[in-house]
């Protein structure tokens, strides 16, 4: 694992390249441009809050800001499995090359939507003031928590991105797993509709533990349950670990199946 990070941290001038190649050409011919990382999680979460706020009217106060700190971080983590997983099959030129390190291309997804999910915070922060709910000190543990996530999606991006091209389903498959791990995690509910006999399983998904310490630190203004978090760094680095080694296992394959 650490010999692959060294190798990672070498090609870090040709990652952040490509993370800018893929920024500009997300919005390339785009009118808005950039605005669309407001924009996108903005429209959601009009829809989300009409739908549950208004019509299934969900007992949470401040239900838009409480929805948008559990959205951004959901959107961050689905949008760049949705598209690490394509990314090896989608750059077979690039794969092809001798001395191109295939790994990359993973990271890529993780890091441009990474860099969307930064540019929408400010946006949060907005719903925060205007709703009259204050940062305190433990607003300071985001950093800890955008490591935490990084580690993980990036521990499910490169496994993924390795597999799919193996078996181009791996696309398919994870489109629908996606569809029922938003509804596993809490961003449109809080924790407390999980039954509480239930908790202890629900926890078992790192993403319960990490949306809920978005929340805590952000929208609630307290502590992450440090336990809840500890468990979601060793699922993260022991994701990462496995990832590395399953890339490390389908590397020599790839140029050939892409």
């Amino acid at each position: 694992m650490i010999t692959s990070l060294d190798a990672l941290v070498h090609h870090r001038t040709l990652i952040m390249t490509l993370v800018l190649r893929e920024l500009r050409a997300r919005y390339r011919g785009s009118f808005l441009g950039f605005l669309w990382s407001f924009l996108n999680p903005l429209l959601l979460m009009v829809v989300y809050v009409l739908v549950f706020s208004v019509y299934l009217r969900v007992p949470e106060a401040n239900y838009a800001v409480f929805l948008f700190a559990g959205l951004l971080p959901w959107l961050w983590f689905s949008s760049s499995l949705g598209h690490a997983t394509g990314v090896i099959v989608g750059g077979g030129a690039l794969v092809k090359r001798v001395l191109f390190p295939a790994e990359v291309l993973p990271l890529v997804s993780v890091l441009s939507n990474m860099i969307n999910f930064l540019l929408s915070l400010p946006l949060l922060f907005l719903f925060l003031v205007l709703f009259g709910i204050p940062l305190t000190p433990w607003a300071a543990s985001l950093p800890l928590l955008l490591t935490l996530q990084f580690l993980l999606t990036a521990g499910l991006a490169l496994p993924l991105a390795a597999l799919n091209v193996h078996l181009r389903d791996v696309e398919q498959i994870l489109g629908n797993l996606l569809v029922l791990w938003f509804f596993l995690s809490p961003v449109l509910y809080p924790v407390s509709a999980v039954p509480a006999p239930f908790r202890p399983l629900y926890f078992l998904n790192p993403l319960a533990g990490l949306i809920q310490s978005y929340r805590d630190i952000l929208f609630y203004g307290r502590p992450p349950e440090w336990p809840q978090l500890a468990f979601v760094a060793i699922v993260a680095i022991g994701t990462l670990w496995a990832g590395l080694k399953v890339f490390d296992r389908l590397r020599d394959t790839l140029a050939e199946e892409v």
